[in-house]
């Protein structure tokens, strides 16, 4: 099949490898929430290393990107991070998103299907299913309200949001996310062929448990949803059992 994805000309931008595992190891591909970046998954590249080779997605406008701009529109992202992963399906992939990135997850598995180079499984963590919207407008708060945001979901360091000259640093590339995602609208019947495990906190603020189940219509596959005791960032908080999650996946296959 011939490759409708361009070559990953910027995978030394978009990828970052902490713990490179052998070649025979399968690998896990993490995209972070709206805010986050690569270094978030830093602690699961650790846990899972050397068994598993761990690739976590850095976008543009944070820690080494700063510079440059935040992209507004998850097809874009989705895009330009799919296009930068193409030199890491030499392996058997999996994907694991939270929150906005459980959406690049689902994105980017779309354009690797339509590609040949689908996922063999997608977890998507944090986030209500594509075809749920909800209205939302933190991108059009002024900065105080989009960090009460940041506070109220915890999702940010607490020495960043103590830290005014860094704070200001971040939030371009805050706003460029939240942006992103409060514009994205799934396209009607999208759908992965890969199986799909669904994980969420039962007092998320931002996702109910029937948000969550409506991943259900987005996968062809097998469908599991995993609830924790937790906020939106239960994953934080419950990172042993997220593990145990992602290690018995690992471990079947």
């Amino acid at each position: 099949m011939t490759s409708t994805l361009s070559p990953g000309r910027d995978a030394d931008q978009w990828v970052r490898r902490y713990h490179p595992a052998p070649d025979t190891s399968p690998r896990l591909v993490c995209f972070p929430h709206a805010g986050g970046s690569a270094s978030f998954y830093f602690p699961v590249s650790a846990a899972l290393s050397p068994g598993v080779d761990v690739a976590a997605v850095m976008y543009p406008g944070r820690q080494d990107r700063r510079a440059e701009p935040g992209i507004e529109d998850i097809a874009t992202m989705a895009d330009r991070a799919a296009a930068a992963l193409v030199p890491f399906t030499d392996r058997p992939l999996t994907f694991f998103g939270h929150s906005m990135g459980a959406v690049i997850a689902f994105e980017v598995a779309r354009r690797f299907e339509r590609d040949g180079r689908g996922p063999v499984h997608v977890f998507a963590s944090g986030r209500r299913a594509p075809s749920v919207f909800r209205p939302e407008n933190v991108h059009q708060r002024d900065d105080d309200g989009i960090v009460a945001e940041m506070k109220a979901l915890s999702g940010t360091d607490s020495r960043v949001l103590g830290d005014e000259e860094l704070l200001r640093m971040v939030l371009p590339a805050i706003r460029s996310d939240y942006r992103a995602i409060e514009k994205y609208r799934a396209e009607p019947g999208a759908t992965i062929g890969a199986p799909l495990t669904v994980l969420t906190g039962d007092a998320d603020p931002r996702t109910s448990l029937d948000d969550a189940r409506a991943w259900e219509q987005h996968t062809t596959g097998g469908f599991d949803l995993k609830v924790f005791p937790g906020g939106h960032f239960f994953l934080s908080e419950r990172a042993t059992d997220v593990l145990a999650v992602l290690k018995e996946h690992f471990a079947a296959r």
